[in-house]
């Protein structure tokens, strides 16, 4: 351990001493580490001199893809190895046993850092050795994605007094406290920064939602971002009620209801922007739980060339948007971008000479220009009766939010048999089955095949971030079961700006079906779903998996990516 790294990788035959000289000027120019200076002149691969290192020095080997860097749980290791020291000096603690704490570190040869953790932490320091892509990441896992909130946070509630009183009532608890008092704490200033605060470092961090969920004495507090939930350090579990309180009455619910579920919204102005807030709460054992969607236009693109189409998929969604009348889906599950994809569409299609109106259930943007109706069941206001009263407004587009039910079903069949277009959504797992699923509601077969234009399946993966991705050879058993028309595919990395994650942002896989006279005359034909996929690929569709490799192979997202979302292989 007392040996440079430099001694130590020449000693194993790893480098040459005119190797190491080289890079020894390449640092002391660069200002760097001397393992960087080897990675960076591709001297070595930092892989192959970690895992070198480690046995050279007896060190054990630990990686992320094992499960190995995973933090022993209720050991306090955070506090232990505050998160700016884990990511400045990119250490990860794992455990403790008495006085010994296991470190992973990436270069156990730097003593200053060992030294440094044994003063902060007071205990005797045991190194395991890896990567400091594998240990970025982990550090990302463990101390939560979003990090940078904790202090803030703490400053705004240290302070702050415990005043729930619960009362034990067999095996769960009650809350007792007065409604004026709920109300009070609600409003003062520390929760008021405190809701603030959370919604301001989701929108600021691009999550599409914040979740706040009460557990047995602790509250979670997660963001989903680019469509995955990650942890973030959460407010004192005595702030729950007054947090839910706060946000119910900025949403305009009834603070004193928490036995029933309620929706609400409001809008918020940050860094010279409006951004719509959709709430919606949730009675559970432990108390009430809360889910904001954000609705941030500026974030997401209400253009189709903005979305991620690849030339050939735009120009068969353009053709089939322009016919005057007949039916289009989109098809997909939830979370899959469907409701974008259709605003979008709106967007191409707006224009002074069309009507445009729409049903959807809630409205979620706001588009100049077009009549937007919401969905009110407690009145009467379905889909269908929304659709009934559109047939006698003059339309000429109709927006229907989802297809739910025969009644709907038939409305938008109707409309787009009487000259107008309809576009509505699915739930189905690919574009054919669309079919399917209109006849399995009840709509006659020939009806389906008479009224259908386009049906659209989507997806979305993560895009790799531009900064950091980095390429690799694919394996042997992966070209062999994988159609792709490239050697080399990019993964994910991790650098400063994704937040050690990899990826940033997100794009769409699309299977487009064009409905011509072939593909009708199967659907007459009670074709299954594969044979009508079949006919589309022979006319140059691609599947999802097929659309999300064409990604794969221009850099834009990972081939783990595509397999996670589309389930294909």
């Amino acid at each position: 351990m007392r040996k440079r790294l430099g001694e130590l990788l020449v000693e194993a035959g790893i480098i040459t001493k005119e190797q190491l000289k080289k890079a020894i000027s390449y640092q002391k120019e660069h200002g760097l580490r001397l393992g960087e200076a080897l990675i960076q002149l591709e001297i070595i691969s930092e892989g192959k001199m970690i895992k070198a290192l480690g046995k050279q020095l007896g060190i054990p080997y630990y990686s992320f893809e094992e499960g190995r860097l995973s933090p022993a749980k209720d050991q306090e290791l955070d506090k232990l190895v505050p998160y700016d020291f884990a990511i400045k000096h990119v250490v990860l603690p794992l455990s403790r046993e008495l006085t010994t704490l296991t470190v992973a570190v990436f270069d156990p040869t730097d003593l200053i850092v060992i030294d440094n953790l044994q003063r902060i932490t007071g205990c005797e320091i045991k190194v395991v050795i890896s990567t400091k892509k594998d240990i970025l990441r982990a550090i990302n896992k463990f101390y939560g994605e979003l990090n940078i909130i904790k202090n803030a946070m703490k400053r705004t509630y240290e302070d702050t007094e415990e005043a729930d009183i619960t009362i034990e009532t067999g095996k769960e608890k009650t809350e007792e406290i007065s409604l004026n008092r709920l109300v009070a704490e609600a409003e003062e200033a520390p929760v008021v920064k405190l809701v603030d605060l959370i919604i301001r470092q989701a929108i600021q961090q691009g999550a599409s939602d914040i979740h706040i969920e009460p557990f047995h004495n602790r509250l979670s507090l997660r963001y989903r971002i680019d469509g995955v939930l990650y942890e973030v350090p959460p407010p004192s579990f005595t702030l729950h009620l007054a947090l839910v309180s706060r946000i119910k009455i900025l949403s305009h619910m009834d603070i004193a209801e928490k036995r029933l579920p309620q929706d609400g919204s409001f809008t918020v102005k940050t860094e010279n922007k409006i951004v719509d807030l959709r709430v919606s709460t949730l009675p559970t054992i432990h108390g009430e739980k809360v889910v904001i969607r954000i609705l941030d236009k500026e974030r997401v693109p209400l253009q189709l060339a903005q979305l991620g189409f690849l030339p050939a998929e735009l120009e068969v969604v353009k053709k089939g948007i322009s016919f005057p009348y007949g039916l289009i889906f989109l098809t997909g599950p939830t979370g899959s971008g469907k409701s974008t994809t259709l605003y979008a569409t709106l967007n191409e299609l707006r224009s002074s000479a069309k009507n445009i109106i729409t049903v959807e259930d809630p409205v979620e943007y706001k588009i100049d220009g077009v009549n937007q109706v919401r969905v009110d069941t407690e009145i009467g206001l379905t889909f269908a009766q929304a659709m009934r009263a559109f047939l006698r407004q003059d339309p000429d587009i109709i927006l229907v939010g989802e297809v739910r039910d025969l009644e709907t079903a038939e409305m938008c069949l109707r409309a787009s048999l009487t000259g107008h277009l309809v576009l509505s959504t699915l739930h189905t797992n690919d574009a054919a089955s669309a079919v399917n699923r209109l006849i399995d509601l009840g709509i006659p077969r020939y009806l389906v095949a008479s009224s259908l234009r386009l049906i659209i399946a989507q997806r979305l993966v993560r895009k790799l971030c531009i900064s950091c991705k980095e390429a690799r050879e694919l394996r042997e058993e992966e070209r062999k079961n994988i159609g792709i028309n490239t050697n080399i595919v990019y993964q994910a990395k991790g650098c400063d700006k994704c937040s050690y994650i990899g990826y940033k942002g997100r794009t769409i896989v699309v299977e487009a079906i064009l409905i011509d006279d072939e593909i009708r005359e199967l659907i007459y034909q009670k074709a299954s779903a594969s044979e009508l996929m079949d006919l589309a690929k022979s006319k140059g569709t691609l599947s999802l998996f097929e659309s999300g490799l064409r990604r794969v192979e221009e850099g834009i997202t990972s081939l783990e990516e595509v397999m996670s979302v589309t389930a294909t292989i």
